[in-house]
């Protein structure tokens, strides 16, 4: 008998971990999933767990300054989990098996990030950087201003790419056509990958602040709606572009955020194509579930449904707020993790 994850996977999805937690991306690639992606909040709660001390105290002790740290333990660890996924990397030619790497969020930041010129230089540099050896690893981009103009020329380079921080269609299509004007001057498309993570939980917490007037049947149904037309769009694109490889969604933010929801609320919408990068909790949710996935991604609410959504959700102003809301969750954890380290440095070192 299928387990529920296994039900997921034979349905078409492909199963990614949002977390690079050693124990955990073991624990998820024997229940099947082939890629993971990681952030600072990700790394910060590792170091929490004092599991990497000994790896920390070492750095420190080389003189190591706390950025310097934070980027040499991201990079660690995201090696590791690339080991693990390598032999799906190889096994696909490459359409798999992808560990993300989220390059420096402070570069959003409003007091510390630069102008936005060096924002883009900087994008560039570090993407091709951090992808640079790397046959596995793929670089996470934010749909920022900076960002969506640094895309263009890091696909030109041949780096990998992950569109992340996508609330809208608007957003999801100036990434794509930057991606395939940069991916259209490259020698070939042999190895060409992308990915467009679309968030989808966040926007439900956001209709039901900003949007009350939404009948009780759609709300918490907007972010499904909007990540299932997005995807309908993105495999309409990329159809007649001959890339040998996938051009993917990824169903992002699909931990649930009400306690009334199941865990698999978004997990089972999405089931039957593209990715999903599910938080470990939701993962172990839905194992235990019992349930089993069927084809849901391209099943779409009835049309008076879609036509309320329509009518009343402001996307432009959705955007908006979610932006500015995402920015901040972008760069505040960064600037947690480089006070952790501090504070490590103190406890570690300090009491030496």
């Amino acid at each position: 008998m299928r387990s529920p994850l296994q039900s997921l996977i034979q349905c078409g999805t492909k199963l990614w971990l949002d977390s690079i937690d050693p124990d955990l991306v073991a624990d998820n690639r024997a229940l099947g999933a082939t890629g993971a992606t990681s952030n600072p909040i990700i790394v910060a709660d590792l170091i929490k767990t004092g599991r990497f001390d000994a790896q920390l105290e070492d750095l420190m002790r080389q003189g190591a300054d706390d950025a310097r740290i934070a980027w040499q333990m991201i990079d660690r660890l995201v090696r590791d989990a690339q080991a693990v996924f390598l032999p799906v990397w190889e096994e696909t030619s490459g359409d798999d098996g992808y560990v993300s790497f989220e390059l420096d969020p402070l570069l959003e930041d409003a007091q510390l990030g630069p102008p936005h010129a060096d924002r883009v230089a900087q994008y560039i540099d570090l993407g091709q950087q951090w992808s640079s050896g790397h046959e596995n690893r793929m670089i996470k981009v934010p749909a920022t201003a900076a960002g969506l103009e640094s895309l263009e020329p890091l696909a030109t380079a041949g780096v990998p790419l992950n569109v992340t921080l996508i609330f809208t269609a608007r957003q999801y299509e100036q990434a794509r056509e930057a991606v395939w004007r940069g991916a259209q001057r490259r020698a070939d498309l042999k190895s060409f990958k992308s990915v467009y993570s679309i968030f989808v939980s966040r926007l439900d917490v956001y209709t039901e602040k900003h949007v009350p007037e939404l009948s009780a049947a759609a709300q918490g149904l907007v972010g499904i709606v909007n990540a299932k037309r997005i995807w309908a769009d993105n495999h309409a694109f990329w159809s007649d572009k001959s890339a040998p490889l996938a051009q993917e969604i990824v169903f992002a933010s699909t931990g649930t955020k009400k306690p009334d929801d199941p865990p698999w609320k978004y997990v089972e919408a999405f089931a039957g194509s593209d990715i999903e990068t599910n938080p470990p909790a939701t993962n172990a949710a839905y194992e235990k579930s019992g349930r089993t996935a069927t084809r849901q991604v391209d099943a779409m609410p009835a049309d008076d449904m879609l036509n309320e959504i329509d009518r009343l959700v402001d996307m432009e102003q959705l955007e908006r707020v979610l932006m500015d809301e995402g920015i901040r969750k972008f760069a505040d954890p960064q600037k947690e993790l480089l006070q952790l380290i501090a504070d490590k440095r103190s406890a570690l070192v300090g009491a030496n």
